[in-house]
């Protein structure tokens, strides 16, 4: 005879119901996510733990319990893997939000210095701003970037030539190279 359940799987709804036999039978999500819908439909059809976790290729019915847990808790968030071993995520969903933000939106040259973004003019005004993120690195700016399928080589906006801002000890200065043009040709 089976153990009884410490926490049973609480009633599906028709749309938990409906969203977890897309993933079971989805090819394209990950297998870990239709192996835990399958795991899910089956403890909902009745089935015991054990029996659940054969049905969707595991062994484990202490895993399958602690999925019931937690999707009683979490609902269709269960299905998905938690970060799991290294460093805390620091720059989570909102935060690389705003950083795809700030790069959407189009530099200043008065209040930006640019007229184009590079990682660094990037990295300046993310930690500048109110709303920014004050220890962000370029690094984490590009792997968010490339991430959302972002080039920096196709983006790029031109500058006019022979005109550039540059810092001084008295400010900042426009500084015209009268041979721009010769050079050119």
């Amino acid at each position: 005879m089976a153990r009884p359940q410490k926490e049973p799987l609480r009633p599906l709804t028709a749309e938990e119901q409906e969203i977890l036999e897309q993933v079971a039978r989805a090819q394209s999500e990950p297998a870990s996510h239709v192996a835990r819908a399958k795991v899910l439909l089956a403890v909902a059809a009745g089935k015991t733990y054990v029996k659940a976790a054969q049905a969707a290729g595991r062994r484990s019915g202490k895993a399958v319990s602690q999925l019931v847990s937690r999707f009683n808790q979490e609902g269709l968030a269960a299905i998905e893997a938690r970060h799991a071993g290294g460093p805390p995520v620091i720059y989570g969903t909102a935060e690389q939000q705003r950083i795809l933000a700030e790069a959407r939106r189009k530099p200043d040259r008065e209040a930006d210095g640019t007229a184009s973004w590079s990682l660094t003019t990037l990295q300046q005004a993310l930690r500048q701003a109110d709303d920014g993120l004050p220890q962000v690195s370029t690094y984490t700016i590009w792997l968010t970037l490339h991430q959302a399928n972002w080039s920096w080589q196709q983006d790029r906006t031109w500058c006019e030539t022979g005109k550039v801002k540059r810092k001084r000890k008295a400010g900042v200065v426009e500084v015209l190279d009268p041979d721009a043009i010769p050079k050119k040709t």
